[in-house]
């Protein structure tokens, strides 16, 4: 997202050891008399960097303040490291690491800047200021939250997804058990072995660096009723939290996933291929299936949909192993503060960069960030209600270089902001995807299908919140690990064993599938997974009791 323009200037020099290191200047002023605020991104995005688009420089018309953006290059946490070592930090620092930065000494307590320059983030984070504050022992708040406030879902985020032309050809069965989605996948493969000249594809997924662990591994979480807690399972009664792959429920799906790979209805570059391969097999049209996040493939949706594909995007499907359990997508997870963007101490102008911050958090910021420019992205109509006009709403959805041209929606992340749902004054929604306006998106042949399964869109299709326990410790996987704690070697340990296990297993003849399964057990064990699941339970109910606090 946007903030003051600090120079990022990096100095490449070689070291012994044949890595780059970087410094961030700390000029405050640019030519054109901008404060210039460096900032770090720990994500891999890049269309933020130059603060150029239209969007950007009227962030910067609005605020006086430029960003100078940048990511890492040679990994997340060769750059943390780098940062700590040399004890150089930019303006604004976004890691996920809140931790490690707090305990180098690189943010500043925001809490003062708040209370006296921010009238926009009080607002905003006005029943949550216990869930930003860093500990019940350190309450000081280092960080704002990535995450958008009170944030509504209007669609599911994981799901087993069909392309609309293997239903539609099927007759549009139904979808809710591994067995109903394997058969379909099967038929319409020996239907159709090739798609435009190329092997039809049963199933693709991505284990290529972290991602392994939505496709691979949150998959079997999903379709055992567990909600996402990444590779954690906690106990909604007891708050007991496991390492989720002891649970035997995941047994079974991996089981599964073995006899597909073996009846070649698994994409046998999933293991090997990189995410680019992966988004451009999706790409041609020709993998029927996939288990994974909207947010991972929907790139390569949008390709499909500019080529004129749409019978071979995607349907969102709560697929379980059996009807004993439910898609636990929508549970309600409350504000989760976790991880944010601070402020670091070589900061020299902490007021502008709490102030450029407050701007992104105003209604004038919101506007600004997701609509885009007035009469140019957006107009309003007589009755002052926002919409986007079908040209640049045929932009939006088909243009691959839309948001990177013209800034719209690049600085929602990682800056604070009201979630999906939130109205302003004028009763207009901050976000123009609320509910009425996906649906607007949908194609014919979505349409068809939704209608088919007599819904109005994919998440009439899964459990209701409502439905669903509350998860009153938020996500796990976003609980803040101590750098002093045992937990972090023993659950990178364990993620290293699971991630080749899983694979091994996957791949395993199906007569071998138990020892392994037994053998990776073991394992894990050895390396301290249940005394790692004892240490984080009490991370958990720390948190809910921190929480807890009026």
């Amino acid at each position: 997202m946007v903030k003051k323009h600090l120079i990022f200037v990096i100095f490449l020099s070689l070291i012994l050891s044949g890595c780059s290191t970087e410094q961030f200047t700390t000029d405050n002023k640019n030519p054109a008399n901008e404060i210039i605020l460096t900032m770090y991104s720990e994500d891999l995005k890049k269309e933020d960097e130059a603060f150029s688009s239209p969007v950007a420089k009227a962030i910067t018309k609005a605020t006086g303040v430029k960003l100078d953006i940048q990511h890492p290059v040679e990994g997340v946490a060769k750059k943390i490291e780098l940062m700590v070592a040399s004890d150089d930090y930019p303006d604004l620092i976004m890691v996920k690491d809140t931790y490690k930065m707090v305990e180098a000494g690189a943010y500043i307590d925001l809490t003062n800047l708040i209370n006296e320059h921010a009238p926009n983030l009080r607002i905003i984070y006005e029943d949550y200021f216990n869930r930003l504050k860093f500990s019940a022992e350190n309450s000081a708040i280092y960080v704002l939250p990535t995450r958008p406030v009170n944030q509504r879902k209007w669609e599911p985020t994981m799901s087993f997804a069909l392309q609309h032309a293997v239903v539609k050809e099927l007759g549009y069965p139904i979808i809710e058990t591994l067995d109903d989605f394997e058969q379909a996948i099967r038929q319409y493969k020996e239907k159709f072995p090739l798609i435009n000249g190329e092997p039809s594809l049963g199933i693709s997924m991505v284990i290529d660096d972290w991602r392994w662990k939505i496709s691979l591994g949150n998959a079997a979480g999903f379709a055992t009723g567990a909600p996402d807690d990444g590779n954690w399972f906690i106990n909604p009664n007891t708050l007991e939290a496991k390492y989720r792959f002891l649970r035997t429920e995941e047994k079974a799906y991996y089981k599964w996933l073995n006899q597909m790979y073996h009846e070649g209805l698994v994409d046998p570059d999933s293991f090997v291929q990189n995410y680019d391969a992966y988004l451009a097999k999706i790409a041609s049209g020709r993998v029927l299936g996939l288990i994974d996040a909207k947010w991972q493939y929907d790139y390569a949706q949008n390709q499909l949909r500019a080529k004129g594909m749409e019978e071979r995007m995607y349907g969102q499907y709560p697929v379980q192993v059996d009807a004993s359990t439910k898609a636990a997508d929508f549970r309600d997870v409350g504000y989760i503060a976790g991880y944010g963007i601070g402020i670091s101490r070589d900061c020299k102008n902490p007021v502008e960069a709490i102030k450029f911050l407050d701007f992104m958090a105003s209604h004038e910021g919101h506007v600004l960030r997701m609509w885009g420019i007035e009469d140019v992205n957006f107009k309003y109509d007589e009755n002052g209600k926002r919409f986007i006009p079908d040209d640049e709403m045929e932009k939006r959805l088909n243009d691959e270089a839309y948001s990177e041209e013209t800034g719209v929606g690049v600085y929602t992340y990682p800056y604070p902001i009201w979630g999906d749902g939130k109205k302003d004054k004028q009763g207009n929604f901050y976000n123009p995807e609320n509910e009425e306006d996906v649906k607007k998106q949908y194609s014919d042949d979505e349409r068809s299908a939704l209608k088919a399964y007599g819904v109005e869109n994919w998440s009439d299709l899964y459990p209701s919140a409502e439905e669903l326990p509350v998860s009153v410790w938020g996500e796990a996987w976003d609980i803040q690990i101590p750098i002093n704690s045992p937990i972090r070697s023993q659950l990178n340990a364990c993620d290293a064993i699971i991630k080749q296990g899983l694979i091994q297993v996957t791949i395993s003849q199906p007569e071998d599938f138990d020892q392994l399964w037994d053998d990776l057990m073991n394992e894990l064990d050895k390396a301290g997974v249940h005394q790692m699941g004892k240490l984080f339970t009490q991370l958990v109910k720390e948190r809910v009791s921190l929480w807890q606090q009026q």
